[in-house]
């Protein structure tokens, strides 16, 4: 993963006028909007002792493109990235990027540094990956400036960024103000915004007509749809990929006929995409389903006998309804 001592320089790959360095690279790619549709933030399969299950991992990246989902997103929060060596890491990417092609792969380069965010956005592009999303900084609260050059700095790699608005974790937010700059200077070209403010919608078209807004979080996944969405990064598809999609598609379309009884069927499992425990509660439904969720590393630990009882519940009753 470590990129070569002798790697260029910014001003080697973009020339040396003073526009920020992701801007001239990520434009040529900007055009093909690799991250829209529904792409699926990847739940991670362990075995039962919690190593990567690389094959199963493939075949499910394969099984969610072949049920509808446009592509996948890897080491996001739900594939446990934080726990993961970086030789994992990087295999977890180019396992996905051989599973289903790099125009389908877009995986989160999160990390404490700008510099490592930036060498895992290199990893991504050596891989053959078409795009790929990123937190702000999240090892303090950053300010405007800081979190400025932090996109710049991994934009530089090559390919095009998109954003994660996730203030309730790194408790830095990236309000539409602050992605209309960060827009403006090219240096990303979508947000997946998880604070779960619909009204952003509209003030981010407002402001960056042109920067893409992709749901963030499941369970606000049609008031994001109608307000003008152009993509969905989610969870829930692990489990559920043709019913999601399905939704996805009819909200985006209008369909409102179509999707608001799916919605309301899929709600008590949606909600869940918002909840601490998020990753336990996809991977359990994915067990019932009959694929593999498996359990999680440390510090996460099982669902309590409440919460496994209400999400077990709860895909048992979309598989019956045939959501499965």
């Amino acid at each position: 993963m470590t990129a070569p001592a002798d790697r260029p320089t910014t001003a080697d790959r973009t020339g040396s006028d003073d526009r920020p360095a992701g801007a001239e690279r990520a434009a040529p790619h900007a055009a093909r909007r690799p991250w829209r549709g529904v792409l699926v933030a990847t739940a991670l399969p362990l075995d039962d002792g919690l190593r990567v299950d690389f094959d199963r991992y493939a075949e499910h990246c394969a099984w969610l493109v072949a049920n509808g989902c446009d592509g996948v997103v890897p080491n996001g929060s739900l594939g446990e990235y934080q726990v993961l060596t970086p030789e994992e890491r990087a295999r977890v990417v180019e396992t996905a990027v051989a599973a289903v092609g790099g125009e389908r792969v877009m995986p989160g380069v999160a990390a404490y540094g700008s510099a490592e965010a930036r060498r895992w956005a290199e990893q991504a592009a050596e891989a053959g990956c078409s795009a790929v999303m990123l937190l702000p900084p999240n090892a303090y609260r950053a300010d405007e400036r800081a979190v400025t050059a932090h996109y710049a700095e991994v934009a530089a790699a090559g390919l095009p960024v998109v954003a994660y608005n996730n203030p309730i974790d790194t408790k830095v937010d990236l309000v539409p103000e602050l992605l209309a700059r960060l827009h403006g200077e090219g240096l990303v070209h979508a947000v997946k915004e998880f604070s779960g403010d619909v009204r952003r919608a509209y003030r981010i078209a407002e402001l960056a007509p042109e920067l893409d807004l992709l749901i963030g979080a499941d369970d606000v996944a049609l008031e994001l749809a109608v307000a003008g969405a152009k993509g969905w990064v989610a969870g829930y598809p692990n489990a559920l990929p043709r019913a999601s999609v399905a939704l996805y598609r009819a909200a985006v379309a209008g369909d409102l006929a179509t999707a608001l009884p799916l919605y309301r069927q899929l709600h008590p499992l949606l909600r869940w995409d918002s909840r601490v425990e998020f990753v336990q509660a996809i991977k359990l439904s994915m067990d019932v389903v009959g694929r593999h969720g498996g359990g999680c590393r440390p510090p996460r630990v099982p669902l309590a006998p409440d919460q496994e009882s209400a999400v077990r519940a709860a895909t048992e009753k979309a598989v019956a309804a045939g959501l499965a």
